[in-house]
Parts: C-alpha cells; sequence; structure tokens
C-alpha cells in the first residue's frame, strides 16, 4: 500500500490520537522528539531539509508522518447518522476544504461529502487546513452532488443550500432537523441542478461593502445557527 503524507504539529497530533489510520513513520526535529503528545508514536529524528521534501513544503513545522491513504467513509453511512451533513458543490482550494472540515467537525457535523471530480480529496494540504480535523470527521465521496442531494430529500434529509442572491436570510429559516447544508464553489455558487434539489435558500446578509464571505467563514456562520435553532427546539 502507498504511503500519504500528514505534516504539521497539529495534523500529525491528531493522526496520532484519532486513531483512524495508522502512523507507520513520525519524522520529528530532534529538539522536538521528547514531547509528551509523541510518547508511543514511531518517532524517527530527522533534519529540516528532510522534513521539507517528504512535506513538499516549509511549512511542516518540523514534523511529518507518513500514513495509509485516506479512508473514505459510504455516503450511505454518513445519510443513517443524526446531525447535518455539509455538502460542497465544486470547492476547488484545498485550503478552503480543510477548513470546512474544521468547522464542520467543531460544529459537531455528521460528516463531511465532497465529489469525486473536480473537488481535491484528503489530501496532506487539506489535512493541515483542517487542523487535523478530517482524522475525526468521515468524509465521504459521490460521482454526483446534485443526484446525492435529490435522493437524500428523497430520503427524508432536506438539504438547505447557500445562496447569497437568491436565499432567504438565514436567521428567520425553520431550519429541518438533521439538514444538508450544501455549499457551492468559491466563485460560481451552486450548480443550477444542485441548487433545485434543495429544499429551501439560505444567504447570509451584508453589511459591509464586500458582498460575500469567504467559504469556510459562511459555512461556520450556517452550521452554528443551524445547531442553535436546533438546540432551542
Amino acid at each position: 500500500m502507498s504511503r500519504e503524507v500528514v505534516y504539521g504539529r497539529n495534523p500529525v497530533r491528531e493522526l496520532l490520537r484519532a486513531g483512524l489510520r495508522p502512523a507507520h513513520r513520525v519524522l520529528i526535529l530532534p529538539q522536538l522528539a521528547d514531547e509528551p503528545w509523541l510518547a508511543g508514536a514511531p518517532v524517527e529524528r530527522a533534519q529540516r531539509a528532510e522534513l521539507g521534501r517528504l512535506a513538499g513544503t516549509a511549512d511542516h513545522q518540523g514534523v511529518v508522518a507518513l500514513t495509509d491513504p485516506y479512508p473514505y467513509a459510504a455516503a450511505s453511512d454518513l445519510l443513517a447518522e443524526p446531525g447535518p451533513l455539509v455538502v460542497l458543490d465544486g470547492a476547488q482550494d484545498p485550503r478552503n476544504l480543510g477548513a470546512i472540515a474544521r468547522v464542520a467537525e467543531g460544529a459537531g457535523a455528521a460528516g463531511l461529502v465532497i465529489a469525486e471530480r473536480g473537488t481535491p480529496g484528503v489530501t496532506a494540504t487539506v489535512c493541515k487546513a483542517s487542523a487535523g480535523a478530517v482524522e475525526h470527521l468521515p468524509v465521504a465521496r459521490v460521482p454526483s452532488i446534485a443526484a446525492f442531494v435529490h435522493d437524500a430529500g428523497g430520503a427524508g434529509r432536506p438539504a438547505v443550500g447557500a445562496d447569497a442572491d437568491r436565499g432567504e436570510d438565514y436567521t428567520t429559516i425553520a431550519w429541518p432537523p438533521d439538514a444538508l447544508l450544501v455549499l457551492g464553489s468559491e466563485g460560481e455558487g451552486l450548480r443550477p441542478r444542485v441548487r433545485e434539489a434543495c429544499s429551501v435558500l439560505a444567504r447570509i446578509p451584508m453589511a459591509g461593502t464586500v458582498d460575500s464571505l469567504n467559504l469556510s467563514v459562511a459555512a461556520g456562520v450556517l452550521l452554528f445557527r443551524m445547531r442553535e435553532a436546533l438546540q432551542a427546539r
């Protein structure tokens, strides 16, 4: 089996903590090798140049782990779990994907669903941007986001789509229990077929000059509002 890289202090710490996939080697700068969170890990001391070569970046914070490829969840299993699901329609920036995973995990989402094509998978960059959240948050890949949202609605999991132009004020929506929160791409938003499959469209009213939020920030606003609304019932 091929080995994949996870780099950065938080991502490697969460890799070890979650146990979702094994850490075969943990290479670390000598001055960091005795930190308590590394107890029991297969630690090897390495120089900064080697860590940079393995990580493909200087942003490794002195630690790189070699692990198995990311084990994606089955979308059907995520639909069977209580709690909101985050669905990404065409998000292409791996840092945004990682940031959204971090927000989703922090908000208690049941999982994250992404497309098999046109969206980065769970890469080392995504792991780093998520601060290791992807090791705890189930992520599924599906052939068609539009078909998944449509089928989920038929199975009793309605979708709320984020749409800055056509949606209702997110604070006035009666958030359905266990809803799907569907977010479009950074530039284009929701594609027409995906928008049509959503039961409700939500927008975040803007008070400033800029007319939109970063995708991960919008995800955080909507997810925590959803959580607040459901807890108030």
